[in-house]
């Protein structure tokens, strides 16, 4: 993305968070918890969708990822055999992971996660206020109901701030095509109604509905004019609008505002797999490549994240194997190792030897490790700590 696009998408990301500490400040201003956590322990989790290791770290599949692999794997505790032993889907994955227990729901967030989330162990027990816990997703279905869980003595109240960056778009978007400059407004005429159709519609994949019920979900009209002349320029120079760019974009924008004590970024870019284009997929692997070192960056050049530090990256399943009766790359559905058994990557202040654990874990088991990171270590819990990194 060249600077003046990068540009007008930052300008949205500003204002988004913007937007946010607006109604934070009125819908929490009695709240008497921790605030800012800028000279304390930081906590990153990054998962990155769909992404089999035939694709990634396999001799196949390591021109898809130079910067994991040239730049960040020397310097890590990196965990070739991590198992997702759930069930592979988006919601009941990452629940699984902010959990650290098995989860079994329905597969679009129609209800909370069943066991306390980090986020809500962190607050509850640290007293961290909510602005210390955010998570940031390029997909919708983890964002309604992913910041805290449905237990009694915890939820909504000790939840994490919760973005869907890509909802942004949508009025955008449909604003763009029925309301265009004159000489393309035949066209954007005649595109509104599959537009339209395509967002909203819940039926689709991921062009299926970028929605978010309540009120809660209306844009900005500050937001919602820079959004327009971004999509403009993007439109007028035929380069897709990648939403995991966006998502990076706003997490960059809380970093530098928040510095959150624990910050969950999901990427789905890889997603397109669903739509069945392999090069679009590897697109995305690229593109997850190329943010998770720019976020590695940023973590360095930012002194409230700087040597105090602990970056996860992990997909969260893999995909099926070519020639299954599902697709192969297309979905994440088969009982097979190429859907189950992933990869994960530990950089900063937890890593501070670089290592390769043979030894298989488990998805379950980053909820007791990141607790015990922030000294809780009395969780019950059945993950168990991941070997090889420094409390």
């Amino acid at each position: 993305m060249d600077a003046s696009r990068r540009n007008l998408l930052k300008a949205a990301a500003i204002l988004l968070v913007d937007q946010w500490a607006d109604f934070h400040t009125l819908a929490f201003a009695g709240q008497s918890s921790r605030a800012s956590g800028k000279d304390e322990r930081k906590v990153i989790v990054v998962a990155c969708g769909g992404i089999r290791r035939t694709d990634s770290f396999d001799k196949a599949g390591l021109g898809n990822i130079p910067h994991l692999f040239r730049d960040l794997l020397p310097q890590s505790v990196f965990y070739p055999n991590i198992r997702n032993a759930g069930a592979t889907s988006h919601y009941n994955t990452i629940s699984s992971i902010l959990t650290g227990d098995w989860q079994r729901l329905g597969d679009w967030g129609e209800t909370r996660p069943a066991s306390p989330t980090l986020f809500e162990y962190l607050r509850k027990r640290m007293g961290l206020s909510q602005d210390n816990t955010w998570f940031i997703s390029s997909n919708k279905a983890l964002t309604s109901r992913i910041g805290a869980s449905s237990v009694r003595d915890f939820g909504p109240r000790y939840g994490a701030n919760v973005v869907f960056p890509k909802q942004l778009l949508i009025s955008a978007v449909i604003r763009a095509a029925s309301e265009g400059h004159a000489e393309h407004s035949a066209d954007r005429a005649t595109m509104q109604p599959e537009i339209e159709a395509i967002l909203k519609n819940s039926d689709n994949y991921e062009g299926l509905g970028w929605s978010v019920s309540g009120e809660d979900s209306i844009l900005d009209l500050r937001m919602e004019h820079t959004m327009q002349k971004a999509i403009e320029d993007l439109v007028s120079t035929n380069v897709p609008i990648s939403g995991d760019e966006f998502t990076m974009l706003v997490s960059e924008e809380v970093m530098r505002r928040y510095a959150p004590s624990l910050l969950a970024i999901t990427f789905s870019d890889v997603e397109v797999a669903h739509f069945g284009s392999y090069s679009m997929h590897l697109a995305g692997i690229r593109t997850m490549d190329r943010l998770v070192y720019e976020l590695w960056n940023m973590i360095q050049a930012n002194p409230s994240y700087s040597g105090r530090t602990t970056l996860f990256v992990l997909p969260e399943f893999g995909r099926d194997f070519d020639g299954s009766n599902s697709n192969g790359f297309f979905n994440h559905r088969a009982i097979d190792d190429s859907t189950s058994l992933t990869w994960m990557m530990c950089l900063g202040e937890a890593a501070r030897s670089a290592d390769v654990v043979e030894r298989p874990v488990q998805h379950i088991d980053l909820c007791p490790t990141i607790a015990g990171l922030f000294g809780l270590k009395d969780l019950d819990l059945p993950g168990k700590p991941l070997p090889g990194l420094s409390a």
